[in-house]
């Protein structure tokens, strides 16, 4: 019997990773990591204290292989103006090394994988929210607006606000003040992140002709944008405590990060280089969201607003 030496196994192992790697790649894992992270927070600040390992792990795998289908198909959309673009221009669709049929099964076996999960041990409130953010981001968003429209990150916000909402839904199976309200903070929090990335790469955006609002209305108008949004999202992520939903701890938190954001944004209006100034704004993004989703995880309460739905009937 032939029996393959253990270099012949390791290099057939690397070969079959970085064979793989192409279609991870796919997926955009920070992406999905980042999503992870604000289901997580979800689903902790509605279970105020009670944790179901089942539902936790369909929430969030199934939420996490939603994102994956809903970023394989945008590479599938973007090739094209991905390879006006030095940072996307070694894309696999872009190179062909994956072709569009096998992407778009790779995509939608995701997708059903899970959608399934996410229907069969989660909610029908949860499911939905998961269908609406991916609507938005393949079709309304990577479809037309992002080519089209400079309201693109807006509408598209909605869809990396679904999130945190499909993990507090998935506990909850209700839409309440607390779903609003954390729909309204991660929304409110991807306008500053995003125009910050279309400011730190506006070489690219412009070379695409994507329609982006540093692009299509100038840095300085986007800079304004970002400090609103940024106060903005400062009074709405303290709305949590206020309401009930979140300890006091996670209010001082989420101030003090939000403060803290602001500060940083508001240098832009005097800073000498707007690039690396929109980075420094980015990073800090990332900070706060991660903070905020920690800090509802562990510092979360019981609800105390009546359901949206319940007072609609009033």
């Amino acid at each position: 019997m032939d029996h393959a030496s253990p270099s012949r196994q390791y290099d057939d192992g690397l070969s079959q990773r970085m064979a793989f790697k192409p279609y991870l790649l796919l997926t955009k894992p920070g992406i999905i990591f980042g999503n992870l992270v604000t289901v997580i927070g979800g689903y902790f600040l509605a279970a105020g204290g009670h944790f179901e390992p089942l539902l936790f792990l369909a929430a969030v795998i199934g939420t996490s292989l939603v994102v994956a289908s809903g970023c394989v198909f945008n590479n599938v959309i973007d090739r094209d103006i991905d390879g006006h673009m030095a940072r996307t221009q070694s894309r696999a669709m872009v190179t062909g090394r994956i072709s569009i049929p096998i992407a778009l099964l790779f995509a939608t076996v995701l997708g059903l994988l899970g959608f399934s999960l996410l229907t069969w041990l989660t909610t029908p409130l949860a499911t939905g929210f998961a269908a609406f953010g991916f609507a938005i981001y393949v079709g309304a968003y990577s479809l037309y607006l992002k080519r089209h429209s400079v309201h693109s990150t807006l509408i598209g916000s909605l869809s990396g606000a679904s999130p945190p909402v499909i993990g507090y839904c998935a506990v909850t199976g209700e839409f309440d003040l607390g779903a609003l309200l954390l729909l309204i903070i991660f929304g409110l929090w991807q306008m500053p992140h995003s125009f910050a990335i279309a400011i730190f790469r506006y070489d690219d955006y412009a070379s695409a002709s994507i329609p982006v609002l540093p692009v299509k209305r100038g840095i300085p108008n986007a800079k304004r944008q970002i400090v609103i949004y940024t106060v903005l999202f400062a009074i709405s992520s303290v709305m949590l405590t206020v309401a009930g939903y979140a300890g006091w701890l996670y209010g001082v938190v989420a101030a003090g990060m939000s403060v803290y954001w602001l500060a940083i944004t508001l240098k832009g209006f005097k800073a000498d280089n707007s690039e690396a100034w929109a980075k420094k704004v980015f990073g800090v993004s990332i900070m706060v969201v991660t903070a905020l989703s920690v800090m509802m995880s562990i510092n979360s309460r019981m609800p105390i607003a009546e359901p949206l739905f319940s007072l609609a009937r009033l």
